[in-house]
């Protein structure tokens, strides 16, 4: 089905940015910091020797 003009000019949509975009992105900076906390934490206490 080919469009005419006067209906291809009333399409609507096209890439947005959803709520669900940004939770994602949230989510995997979270994780990032969360890791590197983690990772930071473990090279402190190699260092230190202190281990649980």
């Amino acid at each position: 089905m080919k469009l005419q003009g006067k209906e291809l000019l009333i399409i609507q949509g096209g890439a947005g940015i959803s709520a669900s975009l940004i939770n994602a992105i949230v989510d995997g900076f979270e994780f990032i910091y969360e890791l590197g906390k983690s990772v930071g934490s473990a090279i402190v206490r190699a260092f230190r020797k202190t281990y649980c």
